[in-house]
């Protein structure tokens, strides 16, 4: 089969970032253009930039964008009082994805052995584009153990766009599924449409086709149905959290589908890169989740649906609780059960790692 390049949602260009404009697809393929942090902060609040690992990726860019604006004869230590100002106001942005903070955390330390502002500024670019590079093999690693899971000719459901365009390539979730179709194993896809914003509607099926991969869209509301009537073989999700104790927060309508699994006797996958887990956040119920605008509810295409005056509660995410989870899929490997004790070891692997 002929190996499928996805297009590069975050693309850095020295002087600006350019960021493929989520709102727009399926329809259009636009890229929007980044500047300053602030253009940036619109970009990551506003979804035109979105998955955990993509949104990492682009703030960990900004500060390095932010950074080569500065001039180069400026004093160090006010130029380290102002990068922290500028991760502080990044970080303000999303507040459920840790990988904001995580990314922009590692440009900031990236700089503790700087001289001078130039020295700065050039360790700053060479951790983003490191940062990236390894987003890329960590989607891979993850595909691949992923992978290992499936039969050929299992279908298998998904939810929200843990896909190529929400990270550096290939995804979290979707990764085993670009990996299969570059080596002609057959799987089938079943996409929620993912309210309230539509991402499995517009960004899942429009990059699997793309690829070449066989995927079905579903309403969120159809899957208990479609998970016994077409014989889903398992659930894989991406994330944008995990607690030390393996509660997972993605995307609103994730927590429904784990508990239809475990009634339905099918495992729950949760695909996620490690920079994901979170050991600060001891159980779900401390993961901040994200209410969004009720106009992503109350309106279609810029249309209103619903009554005027209503009451709406529009949470872009909810927490599964680690007892639902069959399994966490990484770049380090599967992790079965005991998930406390077996997430804090491969976190603290990879934090020696970077170090």
């Amino acid at each position: 089969m002929s190996k499928h390049t996805p297009i590069q949602s975050v693309q850095y260009r020295g002087d600006h970032l350019l960021l493929l404009d989520q709102h727009e697809l399926p329809h259009k393929t636009d890229f929007v253009r980044i500047e300053t942090t602030e253009q940036l902060w619109n970009a990551i609040h506003a979804l035109q930039v979105r998955g955990a690992p993509a949104i990492g990726i682009a703030a960990a860019f900004g500060l390095s964008l932010w950074a080569n604006q500065q001039k180069e004869e400026s004093d160090l230590r006010t130029f380290v009082h102002q990068l922290k100002i500028q991760r502080n106001y990044l970080s303000s942005a999303r507040p459920t994805a840790v990988n904001l903070c995580w990314a922009l955390d590692r440009v900031v330390q990236s700089i503790q052995l700087a001289e001078t502002v130039q020295d700065a500024i050039q360790l700053m670019e060479i951790e983003a584009l490191t940062i990236q590079r390894e987003d890329e093999t960590t989607c891979q690693q993850i595909g691949e153990y992923a992978l290992s899971l499936f039969q050929p000719g299992d279908r298998i459901l998904t939810i929200c766009n843990p896909g190529s365009i929400a990270t550096a390539r290939y995804g979290t979730a979707l990764a085993a599924f670009y990996l299969a179709q570059e080596r002609g194993v057959p799987l089938s896809v079943y996409a929620c449409e993912t309210r309230p914003l539509l991402q499995g509607s517009r960004l899942t099926t429009w990059e699997l086709q793309q690829a070449g991969v066989d995927v079905t869209l579903i309403t969120d509301n159809m899957a208990a149905h479609t998970i016994r009537i077409k014989n889903i073989s398992a659930i894989i999700v991406g994330c944008d959290r995990i607690a030390a104790n393996g509660d997972t927060a993605n995307k609103i309508g994730t927590f429904g589908l784990a508990l239809q699994a475990k009634a339905l006797g099918i495992p729950f996958y949760v695909a996620s890169p490690l920079s994901t887990i979170d050991l600060d956040t001891p159980t779900g119920e401390c993961i901040p989740i994200e209410e969004r605008h009720p106009e992503e509810v109350t309106h279609l295409a810029g249309k209103r649906i619903a009554p005027e005056g209503v009451r709406v509660y529009n949470p872009a995410f909810d927490v599964t609780p680690h007892e639902y989870i069959s399994a966490i899929i990484t770049e380090q490997g599967i992790i079965f059960g005991n998930y406390r004790e077996k997430l804090a070891m491969v976190k603290n692997q990879m934090n020696l790692l970077i170090s």
